[in-house]
């Protein structure tokens, strides 16, 4: 199965940002000077993906007016002769092809992907959470993309954290077969104590069309949301998951610290902005 397809959730109210996306997608949020979800959508192509599937919700039109065509600012950045912008947003409108579909009512992640399944058509996709940025030399789904053509199954992104921090997070349970890669055999989600590892799932996924035979199966937890996380338990039952340890940074985005980790990490990779910025935080009186 060749992967070809991105499902990016983008549905979600984005509260832990308010009052900031009380008007404005969390999505939309600038990480230097491009919004959050650009990240992946740029991760996709760089790992060779063609087709995005955005899954969208109430208040989102702003996702689709970034990735649209815009003529009148073409037009004006033209006649000013700023064609180092304008190329800029055309790069932008011309990434790849995409789809939107709209998730209704906030049912979980889990929820989210089970309504792309008439746009995967039976085939392998990636899921990308655009929350976690991971600033890597090689895409992390790239990497994943290579471990999934040597198991042709599910791999999992995972990352190391702290006994501390599980709770916040998918937990695995796994045998490992090869350097970062391990044959999961259960999965706990946000587990309360005593974690099966410190191996926490984050958020890229390359999931198998079986998914969504899983998540009709998941029964609704708190909230009345579906947990991917339970429905990779079901598919479990029927299929090999593996994980993947990848190389490189992850920021949580999602998270306000986390978000501020990611715009002073990625500046000061910037050529235009890192002197400057290094003297700017140098000087403050920390």
């Amino acid at each position: 199965m060749r992967l070809k397809k991105a499902v990016f959730p983008a549905a979600g109210f984005g509260t832990r940002f308010l009052p900031a996306t009380k008007a404005i997608p969390k999505e939309m949020l600038p990480l230097v000077d491009k919004p959050l979800i650009q990240y992946a959508v740029e991760e996709a192509k760089a790992s060779g993906l063609e087709e995005m599937i955005i899954v969208t919700g109430m208040g989102k039109t702003a996702i689709e007016d970034h990735f649209d065509t815009s003529f009148e600012l073409e037009i004006l950045l033209k006649e000013k002769g700023k064609l180092d912008l304008l190329n800029m947003i055309e790069n932008v409108s011309g990434l790849v092809h995409f789809a939107y579909t709209r998730q209704k009512k906030p049912l979980g992640l889990g929820h989210a992907i089970s309504i792309t399944k008439n746009l995967i058509n039976d085939e392998a996709f990636a899921v990308f959470l655009g929350d976690d940025i991971i600033d890597s030399k090689t895409p992390a789904m790239k990497q994943m993309a290579g471990v999934f053509e040597k198991y042709g199954t599910s791999i999992l992104a995972v990352q190391r954290v702290s006994k501390k921090d599980a709770h916040l997070y998918g937990i695995i349970k796994g045998e490992k077969v090869s350097p970062g890669v391990w044959r999961v055999s259960d999965l706990v989600e946000k587990p309360k104590e005593n974690p099966p590892s410190n191996l926490a799932i984050i958020g890229r996924y390359i999931l198998t069309p079986g998914i969504f035979n899983a998540l009709e199966k998941t029964a609704p937890g708190r909230g009345g949301e579906i947990q991917l996380t339970d429905a990779l338990k079901h598919l479990l039952e029927t299929e090999d998951i593996y994980a993947f340890e990848f190389e490189g940074n992850r920021y949580d985005a999602g998270d306000k610290l986390g978000f501020l980790k990611a715009n002073v990490s990625l500046a000061l990779k910037r050529p235009d902005l890192r002197a400057d910025f290094k003297r700017f935080l140098k000087d403050l009186d920390i």
